[in-house]
């Protein structure tokens, strides 16, 4: 299990917030967040509540600002987390082209560093069947990254990537990841 502590200021200063578990609205608790450690565990960080907007991935170590975090310019970024759970065992997850899981569809189980190779025009849907994934907007795993959990996602732009214009990589979470 994860353990993540949020502050209301730069370098882990002001009142602070720890949590296990998903948290939609870190206003609920502190208000305002600027830096957060990760004790133990994989967490996404968003910009916005209810787990939207810009999202980075963070793992056991020291964010002392979350503005150079989150690669934005806002006053108080982190606004929501999740815990992503340690997945062992196999990967799969079938992505489409189009909505809807319309248009040409590739089974993975293994990262793609560029869907280019794979002759999809774009990436709009997919079926996480086994493990928990990260696409990014540029190959090459750069850009910005949209958590996938297991599980039907007929409209990834709805999930938060509406700022990405095309999905181009797309990488299994692992705990070297």
């Amino acid at each position: 299990m994860g353990r993540i502590i949020f502050y209301e200021d730069r370098n882990f200063q002001g009142r602070s917030y720890e949590t296990s578990s998903d948290c939609p609205e870190l206003t609920t608790y502190l208000s305002r967040c600027n830096s957060c450690r990760v004790e133990s565990g994989l967490f996404m960080v968003y910009e916005k509540p209810n787990f939207k907007g810009h999202q980075v991935l963070v793992r056991r170590g020291e964010y002392p600002d979350s503005q150079r975090l989150m690669g934005i310019n806002l006053s108080d970024c982190i606004r929501s987390s999740r815990m992503i759970p340690l997945h062992r065992g196999p990967f799969r997850v079938r992505i489409y082209e189009k909505e809807n899981f319309g248009g040409q569809m590739h089974e993975l189980t293994d990262d793609c560093d560029n869907v280019d190779r794979l002759r999809m025009s774009d990436c709009q849907s997919c079926n996480v069947m086994e493990g928990h994934w990260l696409m990014f907007e540029q190959p090459n795993f750069r850009g910005r990254m949209l958590y996938l959990k297991p599980g039907e996602h007929r409209n990834l732009r709805e999930l938060g990537a509406s700022n990405i214009i095309r999905l181009s990589s797309i990488r299994r979470i692992t705990d070297t990841c």
